[in-house]
């Protein structure tokens, strides 16, 4: 017994240190970093379908120091849907440039009013700051960056707190900034959830208990598209623009030029309906067009669990891709861009991912090169959106998993290894990326219900190098949101565009990020801005933050 239990322990020895030299040697890793904000999502026994669904948060640099800062969501009382409490609060975190936070929340004005669910940012008025859109559950939030590291409440005076006389009050997840007239100002493109109202909720039980109801039992709900008009307000345009005449129950949105003719298109992620893909054809009118691009539901023809999305190009071909999220036994789609007609083809078998995020449930998406490779790795925050009740029959809590982009259209799906369950498992919901300390590799934000929120800093071994670009519009809008890259090295071409929209209820408004590989130059980047104007940079040296202004039409 004596010798027995020696070798097992010269045994368990002997596999962790097999498991950490392969943990090292993972070509993506990530270190827990804290940061002092816990997500309250005012859950109770009765479980009201907001409480699940709470989570989304921006990464951006509120100030202008050059540095991304922080913004989280909070919930509220569920039966008020007011913020009673300081542990209700939105918070803001304002960063040194060294990774390190500051909560800056009460001097900028933004803890907020009610249950908040997902947030927007962009440079709305071209006035050089970053402003802000709160997504939340009957009500929108829109704070006006002054400039001076404080916000001003400007709903009222935007036009958006209009009610819908049609639908009553909406559930609105997130939002996505999008030039959708090409005036050089940004629009505002709501997703709205699904109908709630907490005296007409039905009632679900498993076993005897309350639980939260299939999403089925609510009725969909039109999303919203709002104008700029240039003075500071909006004008609701989705009956004229053809987006209301699609309800649905959306979960995510992404914006991207899918079809490369110089107009950014909508794509939506709904909750156990058909998806939608509202192709832009010009005049700020837009046709639903999902089921002829093969993206309304995965190849198996079933309803999935939409969750959160992104759309970028991920397999360096020029045209962005589809990636969305939903629950165990659902799996990850993923659509590549055929570039024919504005046609997709699934590629989540032959990619791995079908087999690999079969028994995961996912919400927050997004699709980044976290190795800088030269390859577009696919980030997914995991938790189920069942109560912890259920955990005898589901996986409720779990931990995060980066897939990572091996090329020839493989994805390798790394948790343990690229450092995810130094953390517990919990029930994650948002997330964000950005190079939060500067080293020229992206780190991550996820925020978790009823827990601390994590931020993951990015500490991937290897050599590769890197450039991020600051797009800066004139002609176009400020933020060059729109604006499609071309960034060539010896190892060939890669492609990105400039969106801030990512995953669930999140936004990313970093600078646009490029992994070199091994390359020490990038022989050209040329860039398509929104107006239209192409500008070529040539022999850029690798590992710098660059700031391009785009220039004046000829």
């Amino acid at each position: 017994m004596r010798g027995s239990s020696g070798f097992g322990l010269f045994l368990c020895i002997l596999l962790a240190g097999v498991a950490n030299a392969q943990n090292a040697a993972s070509p993506i890793h990530f270190t827990f970093r804290s940061i002092p904000f816990t997500l309250d999502n005012s859950e109770t026994p009765r479980r009201h379908a907001p409480e699940t669904m709470a989570g989304g948060l921006a990464v951006f640099d509120y100030d202008g120091d050059g540095d991304l800062d922080i913004f989280f969501t909070n919930g509220a009382d569920i039966r008020t849907l007011k913020k009673t409490s300081p542990k209700y609060f939105n918070r803001l975190f304002a960063n040194d440039g060294k990774g390190n936070f500051t909560d800056v929340t009460e001097k900028a004005g933004v803890a907020g009013y009610g249950y908040d669910t997902g947030v927007a940012v962009a440079d709305y008025d071209n006035d050089g700051d970053l402003d802000m859109f709160v997504a939340g559950v009957h009500r929108y939030t829109f704070y006006r960056n002054n400039g001076d590291g404080t916000f001003t409440d400007f709903t009222s005076q935007a036009g958006l707190d209009k009610p819908d006389l049609e639908f009553g009050p909406l559930w609105a997840v997130g939002a996505a900034w999008v030039d959708v007239n090409r005036d050089g100002l940004l629009d505002l493109f709501v997703v709205n959830y699904l109908s709630w109202d907490p005296k007409t909720e039905p009632t679900c039980q498993y076993e005897g208990a309350l639980e939260y109801c299939h999403p089925r039992l609510y009725k969909e709900l039109p999303n919203r598209l709002y104008l700029n008009n240039g003075d500071g307000t909006f004008t609701d345009i989705s009956q004229e623009s053809g987006i209301r005449a699609h309800p649905g129950k959306g979960m995510g949105v992404c914006v991207a030029d899918f079809d490369l003719d110089g107009r950014m298109d909508i794509f939506v992620a709904n909750d156990k309906l058909f998806n939608f893909l509202f192709h832009d054809k010009g005049g700020a009118k837009f046709d639903e067009v999902a089921f002829e691009a093969g993206v309304a539901l995965p190849e198996h023809g079933n309803f999935i669990s939409g969750m959160g999305v992104d759309c970028r190009d991920i397999d360096n071909d020029s045209y962005p891709d589809i990636a969305f999220v939903a629950l165990d036994n659902e799996t990850f789609p993923l659509f590549r861009n055929t570039g024919k007609n504005l046609l997709f083809e699934e590629v989540t078998s032959s990619s791995g991912l079908t087999r690999q995020s079969r028994p995961m449930a996912g919400y927050s998406p997004a699709i980044y090169d976290f190795d800088n490779d030269g390859w577009k790795d696919l980030f997914v925050t995991r938790g189920h959106v069942q109560s912890p009740f259920m955990s005898g029959r589901v996986q409720v809590d779990q931990h995060n998993s980066v897939f990572r982009n091996i090329g020839k259209g493989k994805m390798v799906a790394l948790t343990e290894e690229a450092g995810f369950t130094a953390q517990p498992p919990r029930r994650h919901r948002g997330s964000a990326q950005g190079d939060l300390n500067g080293d020229g590799l992206l780190d991550i934000v996820v925020s978790a219900l009823q827990a601390p929120a994590e931020i993951w800093i990015n500490d991937s071994p290897g050599a590769n190098r890197w450039l991020a670009l600051d797009l800066q519009g004139t002609t176009s809008n400020r933020d060059g949101i729109g604006a499609r890259i071309k960034l060539v090295t010896k190892n060939g071409p890669q492609y990105n565009h400039v969106s801030s929209a990512v995953g669930y209820a999140s936004a990313s408004a970093g600078p646009v990020h490029f992994g070199l590989g091994d390359a020490d130059v990038a022989d050209l980047i040329e860039i398509h801005w929104p107006s239209g104007i192409v500008q070529r940079l040539e022999k850029v040296k690798a590992n710098q933050r660059i700031k391009v202004t785009e220039p004046a039409k000829p």
